[in-house]
């Protein structure tokens, strides 16, 4: 099942040619082949050392290691062997042919071509640049070009050994490579669905780029272990006897338990804006069973006992990702924490840990299978159309009464938490809270209160603002109030940016642009950066005004401050300059519909999520800014009643097959079963294509429509 971080650490630290060799043999069974394909790599890099003065026989002797840990695959393996041979040595691919074969020989081809790639795209190492832009372009190349899947897979254990030992190179360095790996390296090993992989390679990254952060993070992690292992295996037991209490046996699931990892934790603080300890998903478990139906008792048990945050709700085992993953995700409270429950069965966690390289670990003779999804890899689509709506209010609610440490009583509702007590105190109360004692016991903020505790709670000096908290709480109040304080956080970044955009189409300084919007009681200034004709009514106001002074005539005749509309990777762009080129920067990584801001540098636009303390910075440093959004498409209303057959996995296919024609489901609703159909399956959804007859004839490929209407036509109602 990959590699554990035990195994990651023990490939870290072998040094020599000998238990190098061993630790391959441990993983795979020596053929004659094979042996061959490393006397011979042996021999081709006899003369060779690595920065660190080691043999440099000893990298592609771990990375056959690495590869053989996950696929099993011999050619793979050979090829990871020679990988370096013909770009390094005096061989060439058809000796490797004549010796190895075509497969291992059409492997390393496909290897020694990402190197030329890397070599033409990539910005060289020594000019003093930010690769983001131009490792994106590679990170396409390699996509569109790279034909077959395998070589991507020993690529990424190429990379992964390299990042092991990343310490043996110059600081600069290590900085490029591991920000190449960050932006090219990881994404490419999340599309292929090797996840243990993507979350090493982004952990390594992220040690290197945000040393600090890094920092932060593993001192939180190490100074709350062991709360942290009494919460895991607390609710972990819970979890187990609520199974059997059930009718599980031990045998028919597995309980796996885990903390969030270190890259995933940063950016969920930077799209939020939020500190570690806001981090809704930081523990975890992973539920593992025998078959699909199980994975939803499991669920229904997990929900009927312990309170979902409704919002978080994801089935993608009705409907796989686009690369096989399929997984129920949940988030429940326990006690004093969120927890985030993940359901599969025992194959599912294989494909989820291995993605691609599954088919050739689990299925024999499986290196030539054609995956559809991998056509599509090239898209840079991240999220998978989610078709249900989760969200379960408590069926009914009874009142607790808490007191304060004076004994004021306080009542609130069934479920509430130590927020909603502060909140109920005091508006500022709960506004300046950072910490509780409950019964006299240190608690969390988010401890569930029972009838009669005793609550004090800790205030800091300032409002702090909790965005992702909002859902956690009980109480109207508590909610309302922190909305309040989230959408002032948000109304502050909003009119930074307003005076940074204006500031940089009239090229002048923010101050004068604050000082203008001051003396004339603008108080949509918050408005301009959604509303792209109020941007420009401001352009235009302000430059009337100063024309009216003789001094700015000359000035104004030489520049004119109108906004050219761009369209770069689905977002709308106006700069009064040429833009060329847009970057999505890793600090935060922006997906399509978040708000998001754009910093003007040279002809690029760097876009950062809204909440991203790094956009922050640059919002306070007065950094040039643009107008971005989301380039807007026409969305269709449609209701659909088909006939649906009543075979298992129809329902599942169905929604499959939806997903593939970009239509996004917002109801769905079964009739009763008949003989041969479950009939009148009705959906309600969305979708891009205006043509309801070509989008019926798609539908009626795959089941039998009994009507279909556009819902947002009034003549249809």
């Amino acid at each position: 099942m990959g590699l554990s971080q035990v195994e990651i650490e023990k490939v870290k630290h072998i040094h020599d040619v000998d238990s190098a060799i061993t630790y391959l043999f441990s993983h795979i069974e020596p053929s004659k082949q094979l042996e061959e394909a490393l006397s011979f790599s042996i021999e081709a890099h006899k003369q060779q050392f690595r920065k660190s003065g080691e043999p440099y026989i000893i990298h592609p002797i771990l990375v056959a290691s690495i590869v053989v840990s996950i696929t099993a695959d011999e050619s793979m393996a050979i090829a990871a062997l020679l990988h370096d041979v013909v770009e390094d040595t005096s061989i060439n691919i058809e000796k490797i042919e004549e010796l190895f074969g075509k497969d291992v020989a059409h492997l390393v081809e496909g290897l020694t071509k990402i190197d030329l790639i890397r070599d033409s795209e990539l910005i060289p190492s020594h000019l003093n640049e930010r690769l983001a832009t131009s490792a994106l372009t590679f990170r396409k190349m390699l996509l569109a070009s790279i034909e077959d899947v395998r070589v991507l897979v020993v690529k990424l254990c190429d990379r992964l050994h390299n990042m092991l030992t990343l310490d043996a190179l110059a600081e600069h360095k290590q900085l490029r490579i591991a920000e190449e790996t960050l932006v090219v390296y990881a994404p490419i090993a999340h599309r292929l669905g090797i996840s243990f992989l993507k979350n090493i390679l982004e952990d390594l990254s992220f040690s290197y780029l945000f040393k600090e952060d890094k920092h932060h993070i593993d001192n939180y992690l190490d100074t709350n272990y062991h709360a942290i292992e009494l919460k895991l295996n607390d609710f972990k037991e819970a979890i187990t006897t609520l199974l059997i209490k059930n009718g599980f046996c031990e045998d028919d699931f597995e309980i796996l338990s885990r903390v969030k990892h270190r890259y995933s934790i940063y950016l969920k603080m930077q799209r939020k804006g939020v500190s570690i300890d806001e981090v809704l998903d930081l523990l975890a478990v992973r539920i593992l069973v025998k078959d699909d139906v199980k994975c939803y008792n499991v669920l229904g048990l997990i929900h009927l006992h312990f309170r979902p945050l409704a919002s978080r709700f994801k089935d993608y085992i009705a409907v796989a990702k686009d690369n096989g993953y399929q997984t129920i995700h949940t988030s429940v409270f326990y006690n004093t924490a969120i927890f985030e429950v993940q359901i599969r069965t025992f194959e599912m966690h294989k494909t989820a840990e291995l993605g691609v390289a599954a088919h050739w670990k689990y299925k024999s003779g499986a290196s030539n299978i054609k995956l559809d999804w991998l056509d599509n890899l090239q898209y840079q689509n991240e999220s998978v159309e989610e078709f249900y709506d989760l969200v379960k209010n408590d069926l009914y609610s009874e009142d607790i009464s808490v007191f304060s440490p004076t004994g004021d009583a306080y009542t609130l509702p069934r479920g509430a938490v130590v927020l909603d007590f502060a909140y109920a105190v005091h508006s500022e109360v709960g506004n300046k809270a950072v910490s509780a004692l409950v019964n006299k016991t240190k608690s969390s903020l988010l401890t569930e209160l029972n009838n009669g505790d005793i609550v004090k709670v800790v205030m800091a000096d300032k409002l702090i603002t909790r965005c992702s908290w909002i859902d956690a709480v009980k109480t109207s109040r508590a909610q309302t109030n922190m909305k309040i304080n989230c959408n002032a956080k948000v109304r502050e970044i909003d009119v930074k940016s307003a005076i940074n955009m204006v500031a940089t189409a009239m090229s002048l300084s923010t101050h004068r642009i604050k000082e203008w919007f001051e003396s004339n009681h603008c108080d949509s200034v918050a408005s301009i950066p959604y509303d792209i004709e109020h941007l420009k009514h401001v352009l235009h106001r302000y430059t009337s005004e100063i024309n009216k002074n003789s001094r700015f005539k000359n000035f104004l005749s030489r520049h004119r401050f109108k906004l050219k509309n761009t369209q770069i990777a689905g977002l709308d762009i106006y700069a009064t300059t040429n833009v060329n080129d847009v970057v999505f920067d890793y600090c935060c990584h922006p997906k399509t519909g978040d708000e998001v801001v754009g910093f003007l540098a040279k002809n690029k636009v760097n876009v950062h999520h809204k909440m991203c303390k790094e956009a922050y910075k640059k919002l306070e440093n007065d950094d040039p800014m643009v107008y971005v959004a989301w380039a807007h498409q026409k969305i269709f209303k449609y209701k659909l009643i088909a006939s649906l057959h009543n075979e298992k996995g129809a329902l599942a296919e169905f929604l499959t097959y939806l997903v593939k024609l970009n239509i996004d489901i917002s109801t769905i609703e079964l009739g009763k079963e008949s003989e041969n159909y479950t009939k009148y399956c009705e959906l309600g959804f969305e979708s891009k294509e205006a043509d309801i007859n070509i989008l019926r004839v798609k539908i009626e490929s795959k089941i039998k429509v009994i009507q279909l209407i556009r819902s947002d036509d009034a003549y249809k109602n």
